[in-house]
């Protein structure tokens, strides 16, 4: 057996709990830090006008989808891939898949540069975009997404990282970014002493900018020998079997992000039906499920070495023990803040508006959701885990099943005029149908020669 670092033997068999808790706080940190930059930058914008905050919120989801899909989904797949070569004792193998995964970031932001220069318009509009708002929106997203690369790139260093069990440099460099993203947006977006404000275009240069550095970051700290992997860009053989070790996983798992925002997007567009009031009050319920991913997110993200190293040593068990107790770390979070939202929803609301009217429908929404919220932390967590077994079907059709109940049940809701509460409901629903199918579905695939 090859030499492994003293920490990756570590997290092959010390304590389950405590070294994920371990990993998985400076993850929940540089999630925050994230969710951080897309709120100031939606004030940022806001402080431009009314029109250019109408084409931040048509360019938002696919933004958020960039993201998920190249940190959350591809990024997981890579992470798994590198930590069940170390879990077998092949660190060669992981500094390969290393430089396979490194090409398929940068070959998926090309493509997705390629697609939004030529198709933006098209979903802005599908969107409702018209008029200023879709040049504004179109003129944004055409900046925004020339960085699409960088972004994608950053992310599967991060996912590198991550993958040898190492999660402290890749949330110091996200949350670096996040706070270099904040303050260029603000100086290059709204202007300061000498320097003109750009508008939304300087908000997305300002974006490229802060990703650019956090390329440059994690290069600089894989090529210099300091991590448990050293990229060589000399020597590497592109070989088909290691694309397939990670698109097997990545390619099945970035269906799970296009599910997640096209869910956001019927709920929204189906309340919208029923007026400013009741889409306010939802808008406010569901900023606080923004905040509750960085935790499900961490904590999942977390456990993704966790169990790719136990299934590459082919300790089975263990990696099933690791992934029900992330499961439950996540669910008791949100039960934690679903409950105490649901008891005291004035907790929550008052923070965004004081319009009675509104808070009405605030305080429904999360009354009604707030109880199901740990059902969504447990399928989330297990999409992840799933990653690092490297079998993350079953998850993503419990997703699926999600997208389908929405769609179904609320185009019937829509047709019968019903109420938001009953919508409200659905929502519900929604999260505890996919939590406990993505319970069923990682208990029952099999993840290796036992169980």
């Amino acid at each position: 057996m090859k030499h492994l670092h003293p920490e990756i033997q570590r997290l092959q068999n010390g304590p389950i709990l405590s070294t994920l808790l371990r990993l998985a706080v400076p993850n929940v940190l540089a999630m925050v830090m994230t969710v951080l930059v897309g709120i100031t930058e939606t004030f940022y914008i806001g402080r431009l006008g009314t029109t250019p905050l109408a084409a931040i919120a048509l360019v938002f989801p696919f933004a958020m989808l960039t993201q998920m899909m190249s940190s959350g989904a591809m990024g997981g797949a890579v992470s798994s891939a590198i930590s069940r070569a170390f879990g077998a004792s092949d660190p060669e193998r992981a500094t390969t898949l290393a430089m396979h995964a490194i090409a398929i970031g940068g070959g998926a932001g090309v493509l997705y540069t390629v697609v939004f220069l030529l198709w933006g318009p098209v979903f802005y509009q599908l969107l409702g975009g018209t008029g200023t708002v879709l040049d504004e929106a179109v003129r944004y997203s055409n900046v925004l997404f020339c960085g699409a690369f960088l972004l994608w790139l950053s992310n599967t260093l991060a996912s590198i990282l991550r993958g040898s069990g190492n999660m402290l440099v890749p949330s110091f460099g996200i949350f670096a970014t996040a706070i270099l993203q904040i303050l260029l947006g603000g100086v290059l977006g709204l202007g300061w002493g000498p320097i003109p404000s750009f508008g939304m275009i300087g908000v997305a240069i300002g974006a490229i900018i802060a990703t650019a550095a956090g390329v440059l970051y994690f290069l600089w700290y894989l090529m210099t020998g300091q991590g448990r992997l050293t990229l060589r860009f000399r020597g590497i053989v592109l070989q088909r079997k290691m694309f397939h070790d990670i698109l097997k996983v990545g390619a099945i798992a970035c269906l799970s992000p296009v599910q997640a925002v096209l869910t956001v997007l019927i709920f929204t567009g189906l309340i919208a039906r029923l007026g400013v009031l009741p889409l306010a009050g939802y808008g406010i319920g569901q900023r606080l499920e923004f905040l509750l991913i960085p935790i499900s997110f961490g904590i999942g993200v977390a456990s993704v070495p966790m169990v790719g190293m136990a299934i590459g040593a082919g300790n089975v068990a263990r990696a099933r023990r690791i992934a029900w107790t992330a499961a439950s770390v996540s669910a008791l979070n949100l039960a934690m803040i679903g409950g105490l939202v649901a008891i005291a929803p004035d907790l929550w609301g008052p923070l965004f508006t004081k319009d009675e009217a509104v808070l009405t429908y605030a305080r429904q929404y999360l009354r009604t959701v707030g109880p199901a919220f740990p059902f969504f932390g447990l399928g989330l967590t297990l999409y992840f885990a799933s990653q690092g077994s490297g079998k993350v079907l079953g998850p993503v059709l419990a997703g699926t099943l999600r997208l389908a109940l929405v769609g179904g049940v609320g185009t019937w809701l829509a047709a019968g005029q019903s109420t938001a509460g009953e919508f409200f409901w659905l929502i519900a629903a929604a999260m505890f149908t996919y939590g406990v199918t993505t319970v069923a579905a990682v208990k029952f695939t099999r993840w290796g020669p036992l169980h």
